[in-house]
């Protein structure tokens, strides 16, 4: 006889699925700062259906995602689903993790009950006209991220899944490391090697903003897998010595200026004369660091409306701005003479397809890329993590809860 509900850590005989679960889930009623916004509740564990493979959480990586949709802006992501006929009035966030394949629906091959795995973050129809025509999925009208736009993410203790992302777990990682590599390794590897000619090559400088966070670290470990050079963008010196220690050339602590945000209307002359100075003296520090005057070859960037003007400013000559994001807000601006005259390039980058996963998997299963995984707590603290990301006070490196797997003794 099936049990009704297990608790969080219990594991059921392998493949039996219970009929509800644990999650930390968001509401409408709820929506506000993430330390209210998540809630433990009990839900009915989702039905697989063809194509698709329910997995046995053991740990999931914390991202900035879903501080977007316990804040419900900019997107609503509960009132989003249920305009395209969603029934769930509640969201189970999540975008990466770790666990076991639990069950597997009709027509799934590529994996099977019992086998460890990484869940990536993006989810498409397999049988859409671009992608039948030889598009890269990633990029595809019908992509969504999973956890975030869809439901059933891995903030519980069974995820829903579509099976291409089922991903082998390196036997060398731990659950937390493995819940907590993929989302952001991936991002900076496709930003960082995914968009040629502007691929890292030796001793290329670039520059990264956030160099800290889960997304930094990786890019400052890819950019010298590669032989280029890193210089961070940190908000102190704390989080600037600890990105030297993992490679980084040097770090600018942005707190030195205050030039950050939108751009002044052009046509005020003595507006854009301090922004300049401010951007200017930013570069300069960026040079003494290098110890020579060049400019980023490419800059990862994902704050966006702060910083977008002055990475457009400061990237090289036929270089690149590569942006995955926007945590300081959408409405960035752009001087367009240094876009085309300097024949710059703005590129949007998403995620990652498939086979870069796999590359960032390998990576780490050989112990050349670091997780750095920080911060663990267990899945009653996932909303404690997303607000010490909210507040920007979360140690540096990923985050991770466990959901099911056992905290060491």
């Amino acid at each position: 006889m099936t049990t009704d509900l297990y608790e969080l850590g219990e594991r059921p005989p392998l493949g039996e699925v219970s009929a509800r679960m644990h999650a930390s889930v968001i509401r409408p009623e709820r929506y506000g700062e993430p330390s209210w916004g998540f809630a433990m509740e009990v839900v009915d564990v989702p039905r697989v259906g063809r194509g698709q493979v329910l997995v046995y959480v053991m740990a999931a990586g914390i991202n900035y995602n879903n501080v977007w949709a316990s804040l419900g802006y900019p997107y609503d992501v509960v009132g989003g689903r249920r305009k395209q006929g969603a029934t769930e009035n509640f969201h189970i966030g999540g975008s990466e993790g770790s666990g076991i394949v639990w069950a597997v629906g009709e027509g799934v091959t590529s994996v099977a009950v019992g086998d460890e795995i990484l869940m990536s973050g993006c989810q498409w129809d397999e049988t859409a006209p671009d992608i039948r025509l030889g598009g890269d999925p990633i990029a595809s009208v019908t992509q969504s991220a999973w956890g975030y736009e869809t439901n059933y993410g891995s903030f519980a203790q069974f995820a829903l899944v579509d099976d291409y992302q089922c991903h082998p777990k390196p036997a060398g990682l731990s659950w937390e490391q493995a819940a907590g590599l993929l989302l952001t390794g991936a991002t900076a590897y496709r930003q960082l090697c995914g968009w040629a000619p502007h691929t890292v090559q030796p001793g290329d400088p670039v520059l990264i903003w956030g160099g800290a966070g889960g997304l930094g670290t990786m890019g400052i470990q890819i950019t010298r897998l590669r032989g280029g050079v890193p210089v961070v963008v940190v908000s102190d010196d704390e989080r600037g010595k600890f990105c030297v220690d993992l490679g980084a050339e040097g770090y600018i602590n942005r707190n030195d200026f205050t030039h950050w945000g939108r751009l002044p209307d052009t046509r005020d002359t003595g507006a854009m004369a301090e922004w300049l100075k401010g951007a200017r003296a930013f570069g300069r520090r960026f040079w003494e660091i290098l110890g020579e005057r060049k400019s980023p070859k490419i800059v990862l960037e994902h704050t966006g409306q702060n910083t977008i003007p002055t990475s457009m400013y400061l990237c090289d000559n036929a270089g690149m701005v590569v942006i995955c994001g926007g945590t300081t807000g959408y409405n960035a601006d752009v001087d367009l003479r240094f876009l085309w005259m300097r024949q710059k390039r703005l590129q949007g980058s998403h995620f990652a397809s498939n086979r870069e996963c796999r590359e960032v998997i390998e990576l780490a299963a050989n112990g050349r890329l670091d997780p750095c995984v920080s911060w663990i707590g267990d899945l009653r603290q996932t909303g404690e993590a997303h607000q010490l990301m909210y507040e920007n006070k979360h140690p540096a490196g990923n985050l991770a809860v466990r959901v099911n797997a056992p905290a060491p003794s």
